[in-house]
């Protein structure tokens, strides 16, 4: 198994920011095991010149969740592994400490890798792994006025902590690798997304009453105040298997911006409104006062 390194390890930073304020907050040091997946991908580089260079295939492991308890105590017995998520590492959060893993980090991680009931078969593959992942989470030595973290991925290979890079995944064109093969796990609740005809004929063949008719026009009123452009219609092409789910989003997601944008500077154009007339009203009492 030492011949099948990791060659990307990757979290949410939803995911991330749920881990830091949770070693932030914790009375002392914790401890506690990571989960998620793993899967072996081959990158389809885009390049408009033909090329012969051999793509490889990439082991990358994605970090969705974590379970945490004191330091003091000692780890229970991980749950069992499910279809979707299985048990990936461990991760140590303490103070002031320096950002190398230490002795007893070493013990517990070849004690959990050495484990074949936790061994987990990575998508794509034949591979049984181990939960080899370690990260590190530390604080500065010196006390600063904000309070900051420091953190550090490690895979454990032949005896020895392996530094890996640790990507933050978001959403954005940048990231759109990650949702090339993406499926929901919750459903979405069920929406009427069918076109209804201009004719007030069809209307009545199709026996829509009026009370329909008017739920339909102020469910898209709403949408509009959100996205303009996104139709009920078009919110079909986000639901679905075969559905364009990244570009729709990210469309969906920039005239959400622009929209918020718009309505941040009404807001600061009428606070120097009130601004400018509270100064007036100031001047108006401070003449009829007799203080000018």
């Amino acid at each position: 198994m030492d011949n099948f390194p990791i060659d990307k390890i990757q979290i949410s930073g939803a995911a991330l920011a749920s881990l830091l304020h949770r070693a932030s907050s914790a009375v002392g040091d914790t401890h506690g095991y990571l989960f998620g997946h793993a899967a072996v991908s081959t990158p389809n580089p885009l390049s408009d010149h033909p090329t012969t260079a051999t793509v490889t295939s990439l082991l990358v492991a994605t970090i969705t969740s974590f379970l945490s308890i004191p330091s003091h105590l000692p780890l229970p017995p991980p749950p069992p592994a499910t279809a979707t998520t299985c048990l990936l590492g461990w991760f140590s959060a303490r103070r002031k400490t320096p950002l190398r893993p230490s002795l007893k980090d070493s013990t517990a991680t070849l004690s959990l890798s050495s484990s074949p009931s936790l061994a987990f078969t990575p998508q794509n593959s034949t591979l049984s792994l181990p939960p080899s992942l370690f990260l590190l989470i530390t604080t500065p030595f010196q006390d600063q006025l904000i309070h900051t973290h420091e953190y550090k991925a490690f895979q454990y290979k032949g005896s020895a902590f392996e530094p890996k890079s640790l990507c933050i995944v978001n959403i954005g064109p940048s990231f759109r690798s990650q949702y090339d093969s993406f499926s929901p796990s919750v459903e979405l609740p069920a929406m009427d997304c069918e076109l209804k005809g201009p004719n007030a004929m069809v209307e009545d063949e199709i026996d829509e009453s009026l009370a329909g008719k008017k739920n339909q026009l102020k469910d898209q009123k709403q949408l509009d105040l959100c996205a303009e452009g996104f139709e009920i219609g078009r919110l079909s092409k986000l639901m679905g298997a075969e559905a364009a789910y990244t570009t729709e989003m990210e469309e969906l997601y920039d005239k959400m911006l622009a929209k918020i944008d718009g309505l941040s500077r009404l807001v600061e154009q009428s606070n120097a409104k009130v601004l400018e007339q509270e100064n007036h009203n100031m001047r108006l009492r401070s003449r009829v006062a007799g203080l000018e």
